[in-house]
């Protein structure tokens, strides 16, 4: 049986692969066996053996191993692995930098090409750009990380030209997408959900909001309905799931794990990855993998969470994580119990991302090196003692050079930072990696091979490489992208965002809402009654490159919203109720805990991160840091120690709109609604308030469908909430549950697992399994 897709390519492809404006794609069905789709123009031809298609890849005529889709992964793999040149194999050890569709639209610092930004694109939107037709060809880049996109009829297109310009080229090695997490982000707290409508995507609950359900059952459903969107855009590798445990309160990219519990994050761990890799049925090819499958890169090994003082390992000063408590192993349970031992066919995360700091002190053999250059890390650990053999690839821009302060957002070669860049290559090599992210160049990786054959000779390193080579076709080979890389336009507007699944994702977004007070039964408000919102300060924040956004005033709510659910009024005395929306203490996009101001003044540059809105004076800190080093561009910082310094965080405002609030509503009901992305002190307010309900980061939709009590609230907090900064600054970074807790005016103590519904505290399943004992 053959049928013909047609789709208009924009623009001509490289003269080298033949290609002109408009081009084709055809799909061949095996009897019991694959489907195979090629463009006719690429100059694959079709053998036909036994009754049987195949896709002469290399165009030599007759049928390799690799192009026999009944061969085994593994022998495919590393078939094809012997005919590639020590170029080809370098290019797939490459993952490129932010892309967005279309092209030149997302100003990503790594999204460079021969040190010049991405031009944009042409006429159309899915046209290849020159440099990305560079790097795919002359690079031989194959894993792309995408961004934005247009539309998903826009990723679709683009994932065909960018394919069928693959398949013409060299041994016809398809391309692997990435993304990072998209079904949640910016703009979803404004989003309304419409049942029976459909979106561009489907939008769910992220990281600790998706830990506050705590349902793995939940968690699967996702990973199974993201995979299927995933594919229908051209996604093949998820940039996900972010593990590590949050057993730093301070810690910005706490927003993005499953919370500190060890037991949960494992659990969860495990369904996201069942959920996106395993396809069953008539798409399943072999082991659980298929044509609905999508590859897991699960991060960050050995973990990202106890970041010294809970600063961030994205620029130099956070470069550090530790381990006062002594909980290293604690922090690798969510991979070894969890990540790589499924429930599912697949078996283990088919990848893994090392974090960009240095576990300080944890290497048994004296370095102190970023954990993607550790060989004690990477290889002793990883790959030897826990007995992993996938894809290990570097976190993004961990072979550039740093910046000109511990502040400035740039390369982050941390322990290697006297090093040059090829040599940094090398020594992640030998540390056991495979792949380096945000790498669009091969020059450097070719540089890091002729230091291995001056070093060990061309047998060994061609074997090094090779190893590498097999582990990353495997995750292309096993997907089914050999055999057929491309979409169907039409399913891809059916499969991503429609109605079912945005049903599925806002009614995972309400699970994820937490409620904290209910002072005398004020919750719920069912009836259509008159509410104040008071309108919200929002302060200039400065972003990862130095850029300050506008300060604004207005309302926290779409008006148009709110008007669903009350009649919104300006005036507190003809209100019968407040809402007061309000963000959890932030400074700045980096996560805060470095002033370059005070290193210019004199001081060392490290400042304390607050939980709290009122200024504070870090009385309880370290008299000396744990650990402390910028051999490069500071290298008189030996202690990174604030203590005695104080700080006021960004939107310390949003304290004075709860206090005036409650002021001009008088004895009224005051109700806060809280956004989380981390830990909170809850004492300056919290008597204030009548009720309390925490979000992490999903719709103001869910939040006022469980305020007016069209959902009973069933969300449970993922992370313990701290009682002052006294006991945050005492606390060790990678201990869970060591903090004394806020313990509000009703009796209740925000601890881990603590939530209210209608009835009083959650006591289930969920408690028995997870809960604090």
């Amino acid at each position: 049986m053959k049928r013909t897709i047609l789709i208009l390519f924009a623009a001509a492809l490289a003269c080298t692969s033949g290609y002109t404006q408009t081009g084709s794609f055809e799909i061949l069905s095996n009897p019991n066996g694959a489907r195979l789709g090629y463009s006719p123009q690429s100059g694959v031809k079709i053998l036909t053996i036994k009754g049987l298609k195949f896709k002469d890849l290399n165009r030599n005529g007759k049928l390799d191993k690799y192009e026999d889709w009944r061969l085994p992964v593994d022998v495919r793999a590393e078939d094809l692995v012997k005919k590639m040149t020590v170029e080809q194999i370098a290019g797939l050890m490459l993952y490129s930098g932010h892309q967005s569709i279309p092209a030149g639209e997302v100003g990503f610092a790594s999204a460079t090409y021969g040190g010049k930004p991405f031009s944009k694109a042409g006429v159309n939107a899915w046209e290849l750009t020159d440099q990305q037709k560079a790097f795919l060809e002359k690079d031989n880049l194959r894993h792309v990380l995408i961004t934005r996109v247009q539309s998903p009829e826009v990723a679709a297109k683009w994932n065909n030209q960018m394919q069928a310009f693959l398949e013409g080229t060299g041994l016809g090695i398809p391309g692997n997408t990435s993304s990072d997490p998209r079904h949640a982000g910016q703009g979803t707290a404004s989003a309304e959900f419409n049942a029976g409508a459909g979106g561009e995507i489907s939008v769910w609950p992220d990281g600790l909001a998706m830990a506050a359900t705590f349902d793995p059952t939940l968690v699967k459903k996702f990973g199974n309905i993201a995979a299927q969107e995933y594919r229908a855009l051209g996604i093949t590798t998820a940039l996900s799931p972010q593990i590590d445990l949050a057993t730093e309160p301070r810690w910005y990219r706490a927003a993005m794990t499953f919370g500190e519990s060890p037991a949960l994050a494992t659990d969860m761990a495990r369904a996201y990855i069942d959920g996106f890799q395993t396809s069953s049925g008539a798409d399943e090819i072999s082991g659980g993998w298929g044509y609905k499958s999508v590859n897991t890169m699960v991060k960050h090994w050995p973990s990202g969470g106890p970041e010294e003082g809970g600063r961030d390992g994205h620029w130099a000063f956070g470069k550090f994580a530790v381990y006062p408590g002594g909980h290293f192993e604690t922090h690798l349970k969510p991979f070894t119990e969890g990540a790589f031992k499924l429930e599912g066919k697949t078996g283990m995360a088919s990848a893994v991302m090392p974090y960009y700091t240095i576990s300080y002190k944890q290497a048994k053999d004296g370095t102190n090196y970023a954990n993607g250059y550790s060989k004690y890390i990477i290889t002793d650990l990883l790959r030897e003692k826990y007995g992993y053999d996938g894809v290990v690839c570097t976190d993004w821009g961990i072979t550039g050079n740093e910046g000109a302060s511990p502040g400035d957002f740039a390369g982050k070669p941390w322990g290697a930072e006297k090093l040059t860049v090829g040599e940094r290559h090398y020594l992640a090599l030998m540390a056991g990696m495979d792949q380096f992210g945000g790498n669009n160049e091969v020059g450097p990786v070719l540089e890091a091979y002729r230091m291995g054959v001056k070093e060990q000779g061309e047998k060994a390193m061609r074997s090094r490489f090779e190893k590498s080579g097999v582990r990353l076709l495997k995750n292309i080979f096993r997907l089914g992208l050999f055999e057929n890389p491309y979409l169907d336009v039409a399913e891809t507007r059916r499969v991503v965002g429609n109605p079912d699944f945005m049903k599925e994702g806002y009614e995972a977004q309400v699970k994820s809402v937490v409620m904290l007070k209910n002072k005398a039964g004020v919750l719920p408000v069912r009836e259509k009654k008159t509410v104040y919102v008071p309108e919200i300060y929002k302060p200039a924040i400065r972003n990862w490159w130095g850029m300050w956004s506008k300060p604004a005033l207005e309302l926290p709510v779409k008006r148009e919203l709110l008007s669903k659910y009350y009649n919104l009024t300006d005036d507190p005395a003809k209100a019968d109720f407040a809402l007061v929306f309000v963000s959890a203490p932030y400074t700045n996009s980096d996560g805060g805990g470095y002033d370059k101001t005070d290193r210019a003044e004199g001081g060392n540059g490290y400042v304390p991160i607050s939980l709290q809105y009122e200024k504070y004076t870090a009385q309880d800190a370290r008299e000396h840091s744990l650990a402390a080093g910028d051999p490069v561009i500071d290298p008189t910082v030996t202690d990174r120690s604030y203590k005695g310094k104080s700080v006021t965080v960004a939107n310390t405002l949003d304290l004075k709109t709860i206090i005036d609030t409650r002021q001009m509503m008088g004895n009224k009901p005051v109700i806060v609604v809280a956004n989380l992305n981390r830990g909170m002190v809850f004492h300056e307010f919290e008597k204030k308030a009548d009720g309390i309900v925490v979000r992490f980061s999903v719709s103001d939709q869910a939040v006022l469908d469980i305020i007016s009590g069209k959902y009973e609230p069933s969300g449970l907090l993922p992370m313990q909430m701290p009682a002052n900064m006294s006991v945050v600054e005492k606390q060790n970074e990678d201990e869970p549950f060591d903090m004394e807790c806020h313990h509000d005016t009703e009796g209740h103590t925000y601890d881990f697992g603590f939530g209210l519904n209608w009835k009083g505290v959650i006591k289930d399943a969920r408690t028995e399994k997870y809960g604090r004992k």
